[in-house]
């Protein structure tokens, strides 16, 4: 079962973008960061805020988020 209880959404905090743990770093800078090929070491010296738990379940976060279906109006040939 997934457990997603770091990643927070606040409207009054980077207009309700999914942020880590309230604070003003968001999933998608994470998921960027990583997607570039920083280590996780790399990105907690750069936000010594961050745990390395933060990172993981961004990317727990992400895996679960691309597990959507979706549709097209094409019919199959």
């Amino acid at each position: 079962m997934l457990t997603i209880d770091r990643i927070t959404s606040n409207p009054n905090i980077m207009n309700g973008k999914a942020c880590i743990r309230g604070m003003r770093i968001t999933v998608s800078l994470v998921l960027n960061l990583v997607a570039n090929g920083m280590s996780k070491t790399d990105i907690l010296e750069e936000y010594p805020a961050l745990e390395v738990e933060d990172i993981n379940q961004c990317l727990n976060y992400a895996a679960y988020l691309a597990e959507e279906e979706l549709y097209s109006n094409q019919k199959a040939s």
